[in-house]
């Protein structure tokens, strides 16, 4: 029997979204189970009924526990006895769809798990927020790149002063799938991703943007203070932002920069982060995980690689690794970590231990509140000419 900590068996889970066609709901399925700590016993796959059971059998979920909808499915499984139904959601639809979910699942008593942005505004981020904390379960948004082994490496360096104190932060999301636009050619995830209805206020920077500010919260632990952001459409007629660049004032004085492209020819998933700190300075590419590049003046340049094993590696590091050196591991294994760092909240929860709330290794429901702030200011500081706008949120500051 495999183990979760306190909790001796898999964690029951079900999968809304992810239906035929869909791209992330198999990524999900993917990472959870990658450690064999959770197994898929139901799901809601489409908002199609007929669609959602025709799905079912791709991820062999069994017909009993194939429901045409979410609410059928939280209702259904809070009927079911303690030992059978699921212990969380994994919500893997569009933006516009998220908070009516993992409010549902929240508000039932089930843990979740929630894509990216995590809601369609900062209004329902801030309900949905107050949800979480009143219900106690564990809420995870998957921000998945904040699961790479050597993206918390860079991140307990950080936080231990081996960079000194952290002045400048450069965060850079680059992609070129929509230089044309694909949305006028039925193209599914294109689609929904530039249609404001569906998406939210923003497009590129809703859809990318947020990872690359995500992870240089993540990896400096620094506290925004203030933004002031640019968006443009470059394609003519879109109605969403396909690039965008903002400016950010930190709490300690430092600045950093978080730019987002969707029009830049031959990129494909370029993100990439650089950080400035008195003693040093970090650079790591998403394309490139298994390096961490360190420079400091006078001395040679460090480049760390992905070694479980090595002197070097710290603790985060090396727990967030599977495999020895040499194996690449990239982006099935970072959102499986994000999982898993989940997975230990939840058996905590199952048998009533208390677990941290806003502290936690994995992004989690303060974070997607953080995030869709980010969005609001930064669309609100580009519609007012890049005016430096807050970047505070007291129900989200840690």
């Amino acid at each position: 029997m495999t183990t979760n900590g306190a909790l001796n068996r898999k964690l029951r889970m079900a999968l809304v979204g992810g239906g035929q066609g869909a791209f992330i709901g198999r990524v999900h399925c993917t990472a959870a189970v990658l450690d064999n700590r959770a197994e898929l016993v139901a799901g809601a796959l489409s908002s199609d009924p007929e669609r959602a059971k025709a799905s079912a059998p791709d991820y062999a979920i069994p017909a009993a526990r194939a429901y045409g909808s979410y609410q059928e499915l939280i209702e259904k499984e809070a009927a079911l006895p303690a030992d059978q139904r699921i212990d969380f959601v994994s919500v893997c639809t569009p933006n516009h769809t998220h908070f009516e979910i993992a409010k549902a699942a929240a508000e039932a008593g089930f843990n979740v798990m929630c894509d990216k942005p995590m809601t369609f505004d900062l209004e329902q981020a801030e309900t949905l927020a107050a949800v979480v904390e009143k219900s106690g379960v564990v809420f995870a948004v998957t921000h998945n790149y904040t699961g790479y082994p050597l993206v918390r490496q860079a991140r307990e360096m950080i936080l231990n002063g081996e960079l000194g104190e952290i002045q400048a932060i450069r965060s850079t999301y680059l992609q070129g799938w929509l230089r044309t636009r694909l949305e006028l050619e039925d193209h599914k995830q294109a689609s929904w991703r530039n249609d404001p209805a569906r998406s939210g206020a923003a497009g590129c920077f809703g859809d990318i943007g947020t990872h690359a500010y995500n992870l240089a919260r993540y990896m400096t632990g620094l506290l925004p203070e203030s933004v002031s952001c640019h968006l443009r459409s470059f394609e003519e007629g879109r109605q969403l932002d396909d690039y965008g660049t903002a400016m950010i004032r930190f709490d300690n004085g430092g600045v950093g920069n978080v730019t987002a492209s969707q029009i830049s020819h031959g990129r494909e998933n370029d993100l990439f982060i650089e950080i400035d700190g008195t003693k040093g300075a970090l650079e790591w590419h998403q394309e490139e995980p298994n390096k961490l590049i360190l420079r400091c003046n006078g001395e040679p340049v460090k480049i760390y690689t992905r070694d479980p094993n090595a002197p070097f590696m710290n603790a985060s590091g090396a727990a967030a690794c599977r495999l020895p050196s040499g194996h690449p591991e990239a982006f099935f294994e970072a959102f499986g970590n994000v999982y898993r760092s989940a997975y230990d909240s939840m058996a905590l929860r199952s048998v009533g231990e208390d677990f941290e709330r806003k502290e936690t290794v994995y992004p989690n429901v303060f974070d997607g509140l953080e995030g869709m702030y980010f969005i609001q200011q930064c669309v609100t500081s580009s519609q007012q000419s890049g005016e430096w706008l807050p970047l505070k949120h007291d129900q989200a500051r840690r």
